[in-house]
């Protein structure tokens, strides 16, 4: 997600969410490979490895930012340059919480997102169950389908 795609306040990162998402992810997705953050003495992204993606990706990549005010965004991308965001912060293109589906991920297709819930455990376990939704039934379809998860 760029600076441009954000209208509004974002705050700064919240390092204690980006550690809980962590240690979530690690606990529930067996296709974790790898875990780091993008500067070690202020990170400001977690990076999330996974050793297959969906669809025919040999590999995905989440990067993952949480911030102090509750906004966030988990951006999806893969070896098939697949992209999609779950985001909540203010904007001018779509509600506050929405979805900018695959491929492109681009910031004039988003949508509101199925993710109601706002608390950073509920949130990385609903990005989960999404993605994990598509990675079994092998469509992108299900990204952004279902009611309220997790």
């Amino acid at each position: 997600m760029s600076e441009d795609d954000r209208a509004g306040e974002f705050g700064p990162i919240y390092l204690p969410a980006l550690q809980r998402i962590r240690d979530l992810w690690l606990e529930l997705e067996p296709l974790v490979d790898a875990t780091s953050y993008d500067d070690v003495v202020a990170p400001t992204e977690l990076q999330i490895s996974l050793s297959d993606g969906l669809g025919d990706a040999e590999r995905a990549r989440l990067d993952i930012q949480w911030s102090e005010l509750g906004m966030y965004s988990f951006h999806y991308v893969d070896s098939d340059d697949i992209n999609w965001r779950f985001d909540r912060h203010p904007n001018t293109h779509s509600p506050e919480i929405h979805f900018h589906p695959p491929p492109e991920a681009a910031t004039t297709a988003a949508e509101p997102s199925c993710i109601d819930v706002t608390e950073v455990s509920l949130v990385a376990r609903a990005v989960h169950v999404m993605w994990r939704a598509a990675y079994e039934d092998d469509t992108l379809d299900r990204l952004n389908s279902a009611s309220n998860p997790p």
